[in-house]
């Protein structure tokens, strides 16, 4: 039985994966690099929680209970007890196969190591590993505790009983499963990217503006942002990132990212984060 989970990575899907699963009372230890990052992830997870009190969401006294049930921690050994282990660190592939090398060498044997990757092939992850047959993909929505669908994605070697204890944790935490084959992208990206980065080639030709492509999108095909704000919110990195996967995945050059995006990632412009995406904040 799964009662305890590791979250590598205290960002912006590492804090929302701990949200939720501390939320629906699991003991969570969540690690990172920086302690920084690790005190501002338990602050925004409180913030959020007790935003979810005050909209009659969760009890009152579930957002202390939540908290307290979530230990954060620099020192990855620490994670060596864990039963179901989620990483959620940049969408870096040589990062995320160090990091599964070494998650492998420190979890007990049995437990379960999921990624979060909303792009990399599992199967590349899982031969990081020793034990393939226990790795899986397990990609939440941004933001965590809000949006209702995980995508769940079987390496080639990953076995039935690790997709079944994954199914049920989904059904735990209240979200919605999405089964992909482990092609790059999977489901979601393999579609939204090629969308983003198609009015981002959109801009670059000159064919509108910023807000007439997003105005487009949001009236057009009832979408609740435009690509372009989308992009920014996700982070131009990550999008660039994603979409190379992509572009290296298949070879195909439908996937070429728009010579904007990488000018605008060279130049720092990554959205939201960064306070200058398409949009200034």
């Amino acid at each position: 039985m799964i009662k305890s989970i590791g979250v590598l990575g205290a960002g912006q899907m590492g804090n929302g994966i701990a949200h939720v699963f501390a939320q629906q009372g699991y003991d969570v230890v969540l690690f990172d690099i920086s302690d920084t990052q690790l005190n501002k992830a338990v602050k925004t997870i409180q913030e959020n929680l007790v935003r979810q009190a005050r909209k009659g969401v969760i009890s009152e006294s579930l957002v202390a209970e939540s908290v307290l049930r979530i230990k954060t921690t620099t020192d990855m050994t620490l994670l060596a007890h864990v039963d179901f282990a989620v990483e959620a660190v940049t969408e870096h592939e040589p990062l995320k196969l160090e990091i599964f090398r070494k998650l492998d060498s420190i979890v007990k044997a049995g437990s379960i190591l999921a990624s979060n990757t909303s792009s990399i092939p599992i199967t590349k992850i899982a031969s990081a590993t020793s034990r393939p047959d226990k790795v899986i993909g397990m990609h939440f929505m941004n933001p965590v505790p809000i949006m209702k669908l995980v995508e769940v994605i079987r390496g080639h070697a990953t076995s039935d009983e690790t997709f079944e204890s994954t199914a049920q944790l989904v059904g735990v935490l209240e979200k919605e499963m999405a089964v992909s084959q482990d092609y790059p992208g999977f489901i979601v990206n393999r579609i939204l990217i090629p969308m983003i980065n198609e009015a981002i080639f959109a801009l670059y030709e000159g064919i509108a503006t910023a807000d007439d492509i997003d105005k487009g999108m949001k009236l057009g095909t009832n979408q609740p942002m435009g690509p372009l704000a989308l992009a920014d919110f996700i982070g131009l990195d990550t999008v660039l990132a994603i979409a190379n996967v992509l572009y290296e995945g298949f070879k195909d050059p439908k996937y070429r990212p728009c010579p904007l995006l990488v000018k605008m990632v060279n130049a720092g412009y990554l959205g939201k984060k960064s306070g200058r995406g398409f949009y200034s904040y």
